[in-house]
């Protein structure tokens, strides 16, 4: 039967276990007496001192005794320090049980000791034979304040690592300590090897040094300045990779939106103004089958995204069959009246929205696989979510171009669209082929909107924003033409943000927009022309 780590046996367990673990990397040791009073008693100064000194000297029984503490687990009688655990006390320095007297007083950690004991733990951790803890271990320990009493636990396990990834930031981390060291030739090496960092923090440490009274010596404040340049420069890499991850994120999402607008506008010939409310179906549909599988489900609540996919496709591909059927059909060749009926259609589609679900946004969740990021460098983390929009983008615009290139419903569309009566005479039943393609065009929006929902709110008014820069891809990448839609929604995406970050986002709008209207201006068939001619009906 396995002994429960809140009782008595199971914390003896917890400490025999660390003993074994620490005892192979350090100088196995026991605690004396005056080291468990030094840690529990006296000012938080020289308690620290004392926790860093037996860090530094390996006790194996360390680790048991350090998590007592945090636990606030940890009594003092006079010279004594008993660990107490369900009412039952042993002796810290011997582990022996011991009465629990009557006048033992708690031992009171406030938060800077609290610092300095959980930057015990992940130091002792750094021995661990698993790598993966001690790269955890080396991640805490960066995080919290380091000083020259750490330096002998970190030499050591910087001796003893392996891993080449994790002995370069315990050197890192050694040359961060370096830096304040009361050695110049210390100092200068410090230096150098922080040059290497391209981390942020240490460009602050680094201007701290440069600050006034930080470094007097001008040898090493001109090898400081070199390690501030560097690093500059490294993290201003990071930046631009930054600025065009976003852009080309940016562009993903205008492909997913504007590849629907492609067929119902590209190759129908249909300006179609309700194509961002065919998005926000798809949107909303997303949000039902996230609520569903919260409901019913849970427990399988992270594979919602797997069915919200075919699903917001099919309710937005419903919606555009019935609008063709219904509306669209009869307004074939008359654009001006397609695009204010389509206005008004789009309108009714919001208040449809605004009563069944509120006219506040709601939101839809990320799954765990879609939450968090990827650190690329220090100064740039690329989010999962929007790195499974561009995946998803990629693998929709592969399935859109074999089925237009490659089956029998993309042949039939491709007839229709360039001869209407020459497919008719062959057999093709062109009404129902129409239907078909809007309700492509219509699901590929719902696509859209399942993406959106990922990166944003969902609300009444989301296809609000994308309408007119849908519109401005398939115009400027050549009416009909999938490549000209690529290129110009990723074209459009990182043009978009390397100017936001230049002249703001206002700016930048209006600069695009400028950009387009003389491209268009000398090139009125976009990018990619269509080739041959078209026979209209």
């Amino acid at each position: 039967m396995r002994t429960p780590l809140n009782t008595l046996a199971g914390r003896l367990a917890r400490r025999v276990c660390l003993a074994a673990l620490f005892a192979g990397s350090i100088a196995a040791q026991a605690l004396t007496p005056a080291q468990v009073r030094g840690i529990a008693s006296g000012d938080t100064d020289a308690r620290i001192a004392a926790l860093n000194q037996a860090v530094a000297q390996g006790d194996p029984s360390l680790g048991a005794f350090v998590q007592a503490m945090l636990d606030d687990a940890v009594k003092r009688s006079g010279d004594q320090v008993l660990v107490v655990r369900d009412g039952k006390a042993i002796d810290a320095a011997s582990l022996a049980p011991v009465a629990l007297p009557a006048n033992a007083d708690d031992v009171i950690n406030n938060n800077r000791m609290r610092g300095a004991l959980e930057a015990a733990m992940s130091g002792l951790k750094l021995f661990s034979t698993d790598p993966a803890v001690r790269d955890a271990a080396v991640g805490d320990l960066l995080k919290q304040s380091l000083d020259e009493t750490q330096l002998p636990l970190i030499e050591r396990a910087y001796a003893a690592e392996t891993v080449p990834a994790i002995k370069t930031r315990l050197d890192r981390m050694r040359s961060t300590i370096l830096i304040a060291s009361s050695d110049k030739a210390q100092r200068l090496a410090a230096a150098h090897a922080l040059a290497a960092s391209g981390q942020a923090s240490v460009r602050g440490l680094l201007l701290d040094r440069l600050a006034a009274g930080g470094e007097a010596d001008p040898q090493v404040r001109a090898a400081l300045r070199k390690a501030l340049s560097d690093i500059d420069t490294k993290l201003a890499w990071g930046d631009r990779l930054g600025v065009i991850f976003t852009g080309v994120s940016l562009g993903s999402i205008l492909l997913l939106v504007a590849l629907g607008l492609a067929i119902t506008y590209g190759l129908m010939g249909v300006i179609n103004m309700a194509h961002g409310e065919l998005m926000m179906i798809g949107a909303y549909a997303t949000y039902v089958v996230q609520q569903l599988f919260r409901t019913w489900l849970p427990g399988a609540f992270d594979a919602y995204v797997v069915a919200a996919i075919p699903a917001s496709f099919l309710a937005a591909a419903l919606v555009g069959a019935v609008l063709e059927r219904s509306v669209i059909r009869w307004l074939y060749g008359r654009p001006l009246e397609t695009l204010l009926a389509t206005w008004g259609i789009s309108l009714m589609l919001q208040q449809g929205v605004r009563s069944l679900f509120g006219a506040q946004n709601v939101l839809v969740e990320n799954p765990g696989w879609l939450s968090g990021g990827f650190d690329a460098t220090d100064n740039l983390t690329l989010p999962y979510n929007r790195l499974a929009i561009i995946v998803f983008a990629a693998l929709v615009l592969a399935g859109v171009a074999l089925l237009i290139a490659r089956t029998r419903l993309g042949l039939f569309v491709r007839g229709v669209t360039q001869n209407r009566r020459m497919a008719a005479c062959m057999g093709v039943n062109t009404a129902r082929i129409d239907t078909y393609a809007f309700a492509l065009g219509s699901g590929l929006a719902g696509l859209a909107g399942c993406a959106l929902s990922q990166v944003g709110n969902v609300g009444p008014d989301l296809g609000q924003g994308y309408i007119v820069d849908s519109f401005m891809v398939v115009v400027l990448g050549g009416v009909g033409q999938l490549a000209g839609t690529v290129y110009a929604a990723l074209g459009l995406g990182v043009l978009n943000k390397l100017l936001e970050g230049w002249q703001g986002a206002v700016l930048a709008k209006i600069m695009v927009l400028v950009f387009i209207v003389i491209f268009i201006q000398k090139r009125p068939q976009g990018i990619f022309a269509m080739k041959g001619r078209s026979a209209e009906a």
